[in-house]
C-alpha cells in the first residue's frame, strides 16, 4: 500500500503503518497534553497508544492465522486511522471459511477485553466506568474498553470492516457470492452516508471514517464483479498480441520512441528468443534520470517477474498480476513470445464483455 512504512515482519508476514495514522496520533497526543498539561501525562497516553496499537496489530494477526490455517497466505498488515487491513492473497473460497476468517480479529479483541477485566477482578482494582473516557481513566480499564468497542465497531455490517465480511458470508450460504457481495457492499454504503450526515453535526471524524467505509464497499463490490466476470476465461482471450519488444542490447532511448510512437508503457526485454527481463515505465524513467538515454536496457530491466500460458485462467492470473510491480506478464507458450497481459488489456477486455453482455440481453428482451 502507498504513503505506508514498514514496521517490521512477524510471523513471516510484514507489519506497515500508514501514513495517516498520524493523524490519530496527533489527536491522541494533543487531546493528552491538553487535558494533562504535562510530559508525564502526555507520555501516558502516548503508552496507552502503543499499547491500542498492539490490540489492533494482534487482531489482524487473528485474521492473517486463522486464513493461514485455509492454506491462505498474508501479503502484509497496514495500520490506518480506522484499524488495521491484513491484505490476504485470496478470499476463503467457503462462505463458513470466510466467517470463520473474518470473525477471528474481533475474537482476539475480546479475548484481550476478557484477560484485562480478570486481570482487574483479581486485582479488585476495577473501578466504576463512570466518566471514563479515551483520555481519563484507569488504563488498564481503558485499554480493556477500547478492545470492546474495537469489537463493537469492526462488527459492523459494512466493508471494510468484518462485519461486512461477515455479512457477505451469511448471505453466501443462500445466495450467490456476487449477489451476496451486492447486498453487503450496498449495506455498507448506506451505513457510510449515515455516518456522513451525523459527522456533519456531531463529530468530523465520522465523516473520515464514511469516507473510508463507502471506498471500501464500492472497492470490494468492483473486484468481486471482476472476479465473477473473469471466471473460466483462458488468458489469451484477452492478451495483447500486438505488442513491441526489445533486446538486451537496445538503448533506453528506444524505449522512448517506441512510448512516444504508441501506447505500449512496458516491455519484454529478449535475448535472442528468450524473454530476460521486464521494462517498466517507471524503471525506464529511473533509469533516463541517472544513467541517460543511451544506457542498454539490460542494466535497467527487472529481472523479477512471472510469465503466463495463453492456456491460464485469468481469474488467478488477474490476481496475481495485481500482487506484482511489474505491470505486465510475458504469455509463453512452448518457450516463444506470444503475447502480453496487462491490467489495462484485461479491464478493455472486460468493458468490451460488458457490452456484448447488455446487446445479447437487449436482444432477448426483444423477442
Amino acid at each position: 500500500m502507498k504513503w505506508s512504512w514498514k514496521l517490521g515482519r512477524f510471523a513471516g508476514i510484514d507489519v506497515y503503518i500508514h501514513t495517516t495514522f498520524l493523524l490519530l496520533v496527533g489527536f491522541l497526543g494533543f487531546s493528552y497534553w491538553v487535558q494533562t498539561r504535562t510530559v508525564t501525562g502526555t507520555l501516558e497516553g502516548l503508552g496507552f497508544l502503543l499499547a491500542l496499537f498492539a490490540s489492533v496489530v494482534l487482531h489482524e494477526y487473528g485474521h492473517a492465522l486463522t486464513a493461514r490455517r485455509y492454506g491462505i497466505k498474508t501479503r502484509d498488515i497496514t495500520l490506518l486511522p480506522i484499524g488495521g487491513v491484513a491484505r490476504l492473497e485470496r478470499m476463503p473460497d467457503k462462505p463458513l471459511q470466510e466467517l470463520w476468517v473474518a470473525l477471528a480479529g474481533p475474537a482476539v479483541n475480546v479475548v484481550i477485553a476478557l484477560v484485562l477485566l480478570l486481570y482487574l477482578l483479581v486485582t479488585q482494582t476495577f473501578a466504576p466506568l463512570t466518566g471514563l473516557t479515551l483520555t481519563a481513566g484507569p488504563f488498564i480499564e481503558r485499554l480493556m474498553t477500547v478492545n470492546l468497542v474495537l469489537v463493537g465497531f469492526n462488527l459492523l455490517p459494512a466493508f471494510p470492516m468484518d462485519g461486512g465480511r461477515v455479512l457477505r458470508a451469511l448471505l453466501a450460504l443462500r445466495l450467490e457470492y456476487t449477489r451476496a457481495t451486492q447486498i453487503a457492499a450496498s449495506i455498507g454504503q448506506g451505513m457510510a452516508f449515515v455516518f456522513g450526515f451525523v459527522g456533519l453535526f456531531i463529530n468530523p471524524f465520522l465523516v473520515f471514517i464514511a469516507f473510508f467505509v463507502y471506498i471500501g464497499a464500492q472497492q470490494e463490490a468492483s473486484m468481486v464483479q471482476m472476479k465473477s466476470a473473469l471466471a473460466g476465461i483462458p488468458v489469451e482471450r484477452a492478451m495483447l498480441t500486438e505488442f513491441v519488444s526489445l533486446s538486451t542490447a537496445d538503448p533506453l532511448r528506444r524505449a522512448v520512441e517506441h512510448i512516444l510512437a504508441g501506447t505500449q508503457q512496458d516491455f519484454p526485454i529478449r535475448n535472442g528468443d528468450q524473454v530476460v527481463g521486464i521494462l517498466t515505465r517507471a524503471d525506464l524513467l529511473s533509469g533516463l534520470s541517472r544513467l541517460g538515454d543511451q544506457t542498454p536496457v539490460v542494466e535497467v530491466m527487472r529481472t523479477d517477474f512471472d510469465t503466463v500460458h495463453p492456456g491460464d485462467m485469468l481469474e488467478p492470473v488477474f490476481a496475481r498480476l495485481q500482487a506484482c510491480e511489474c505491470h505486465i506478464f510475458p504469455v509463453v507458450q512452448d518457450g516463444r513470445l506470444v503475447g502480453l497481459l496487462s491490467s489495462e488489456n484485461i479491464g478493455e477486455f472486460m468493458m468490451f464483455q460488458s457490452a456484448f453482455k447488455r446487446r445479447r440481453r437487449l436482444q432477448q428482451g426483444s423477442f
